[in-house]
């Protein structure tokens, strides 16, 4: 029997929210600081547009992702056990062959789709890292929202339905995983969707307390947002990290104008030292 859409849905928004809690904030690496740049920025969007496009227009551009996906993310992944995600340990990134595995022998079953999930997911934060790394925070911010607009776009526009599909049924020979987009049950979730959640998580990651608050944000938000699945098939899945983004910038500039407007209060309604007189006296006068 499949599992049902809500509790579906639910594993997915979780692993989503997950990849905006995992990425930790790295020391500056040099070869980093010399790559450094805002054009890193286009990233974001040029993933989803470039995938969406070539799989329109290229054939085998999906198969060619496939096997892609095959040998990057198991090794993507063993990087965020071993270095990039919180609590990570160089000896935990041999925790990516048994996720392979039973995604390997799993990979009809629900427990081989969640390891293939969590395996992409690892994947992403790992990739998340290491692009805030080379990215100034701002411009990966602005990255965020432009795949978020790029990606609502597609959709209502009809014209990510169709390369997703076929994404989606690209399977590689022997049996071995499909680690190009998450599927969970009866619901699916394509890989830039993990992607842009590490992204948010990495170029927060320096203040652990805003990191989880866009965590929670992004799964409620999401949670919310997927009430449309009500009316509608597809929906961008984005957008809710974008929105988690702009509440959690909305609120940290609020509280800085609260925090500077109080200060200038407490300057001017202080107590005062007594003003010195400048009146003069005639010589001897009292």
């Amino acid at each position: 029997m499949a599992l049902p859409f809500i509790p579906s849905d639910a594993g997915l928004l979780a692993l989503q929210a997950a990849c905006v809690a995992a990425p930790r904030a790295i020391p500056r690496l040099r070869v980093a600081e010399r790559l450094r740049g805002p054009a890193w920025g286009l990233v974001p969007i040029g993933s989803i547009i470039v995938v969406v496009f070539a799989i329109r227009f290229v054939s085998d551009t999906a198969t060619g992702l496939t096997y892609l996906a095959l040998v990057a993310v198991p090794l993507l992944a063993a990087v965020a056990l071993g270095w990039a995600a919180r609590g990570s340990r160089p000896v935990a990134a041999l925790g990516a062959v048994p996720l392979f595995i039973i995604a390997w022998i799993g990979h009809t079953s629900l427990v081989g789709g969640a390891a293939a999930s969590v395996l992409s997911g690892l994947s992403c934060v790992t990739l998340g890292v290491l692009l805030a790394a080379v990215t100034p925070p701002r411009w990966l911010k602005l990255g965020i929202v432009a795949m978020a607009a790029a990606d609502s776009w597609l959709v209502i526009s009809d014209l990510l339905q169709a390369p997703n599909s076929t994404l989606v049924a690209a399977a590689p020979l022997g049996h071995l995983p499909q680690l190009q987009s998450e599927i969970f049950g009866t619901v699916s979730m394509g890989y830039g969707d993990l992607f842009v959640a590490a992204l948010l998580g990495a170029v927060l990651a320096a203040n652990p307390r805003r990191q989880w608050s866009a965590a929670l944000l992004t799964l409620g938000i999401a949670a919310l947002f997927d009430l449309l699945f009500l009316v509608v098939n597809e929906l961008p899945a984005t957008v809710p990290v974008a929105l988690a983004l702009i509440v959690v910038e909305a609120g940290s500039r609020i509280r800085l104008w609260a925090s500077a407007h109080s200060a200038s209060g407490l300057r001017e309604t202080g107590p005062r030292a007594p003003a010195a007189s400048t009146a003069r006296h005639p010589a001897g006068s009292i």
